[in-house]
């Protein structure tokens, strides 16, 4: 019998959040133990915000719904729908949603995302 050369998601692990953040992850470490990729597909509230971070890994991010906040390395960069940027690692980042509406969007991480591999501060 022939191997399928693909595999489809449809019951993506959901990121465990405090925060009002819908994170689910369709392809990497918690799904499939890829640890070369992830892509999640990610609701922010509006008033949604994290700490300063610098990841260790790239982190593509493209926007489906409303706007999201970068703070990368002092330079404020606002996203509307449609746009998408690739934050480069070791890139000091802050990410928020300070709009009134949801923000919808697509992040993919190169190597996958980890938690040890974020380095958030304080």
């Amino acid at each position: 019998m022939k191997q399928k050369k693909y595999s489809i998601q449809d019951s993506p692990f959901i990121v465990p959040t405090t925060d009002g953040k819908v994170i689910k992850e369709h392809f990497g470490i918690t799904t499939d133990g890829n640890s070369e990729i992830s892509i999640a597909h990610m609701k922010a509230p509006s008033g949604w915000g994290e700490p300063f971070q610098t990841p260790e890994f790239d982190e593509f991010t493209f926007i489906i719904k409303g706007k999201k906040q970068f703070i990368i390395e002092d330079e404020i960069i606002i996203l509307k729908a449609g746009q998408s940027i690739k934050v480069e690692k070791h890139t000091r980042v802050q990410y928020s949603n300070p709009f009134a509406e949801v923000c919808e969007y697509i992040a993919i991480c190169t190597p996958a995302f980890s938690i040890d591999l974020v380095n958030r501060e304080d």
